[in-house]
């Protein structure tokens, strides 16, 4: 899977610690219905960083080393705009025995993903963190994800 970076222990994203997994791509459609510059997104600078492409293997040898983390993160920019690859990596973890919580953050909304919604519905244990960045929005207490979150 290309990705701009992985967090081997994250602590802001999710209520316990987790591997945050940057993906790589983004067609900035929350910006791009606000009518704003592209550089206002609260990922836009991860976009200058350089493409790592990484195996869904040694992803996981990374999780199951890490004696910290006990969640996986996609986010970053789009992971819904790499969702074969991330696919790869869930089906790798879950035939590996990997069945902690997996949260997926993405600006899309539910009717605008259907198909991937029903396939990641296969799988145990995903959280999709549902809708557009909206910049200048109050964070709120997410109760799910355990964390002040800004939608």
């Amino acid at each position: 899977m290309k990705v701009k970076n992985i967090v081997t222990e994250d602590f802001v994203n999710y209520k316990i610690p987790s591997m945050f997994i940057a993906t790589c791509v983004c067609d900035w459609k929350c910006c791009i219905e606000q009518s704003l510059d592209v550089s206002i997104c609260q990922n836009h600078e991860i976009i200058s960083q350089p493409d790592i492409d990484i195996s869904p293997s040694k992803m996981y040898h990374m999780y199951i080393t890490n004696n910290i983390s006990n969640a996986i993160i996609f986010g970053g920019l789009e992971p819904i705009l790499q969702f074969n690859e991330m696919l790869d990596v869930i089906k790798y973890f879950r035939k590996n025995n990997i069945n902690d919580m997996i949260i997926i953050y993405t600006g899309y909304y539910q009717n605008e993903i259907k198909e991937q919604i029903k396939i990641l519905q296969n799988y145990k244990n995903i959280i999709i963190k549902f809708g557009r960045y909206q910049p200048n929005n109050k964070p709120h207490y997410d109760e799910t994800l355990g964390d002040n979150v800004q939608t």
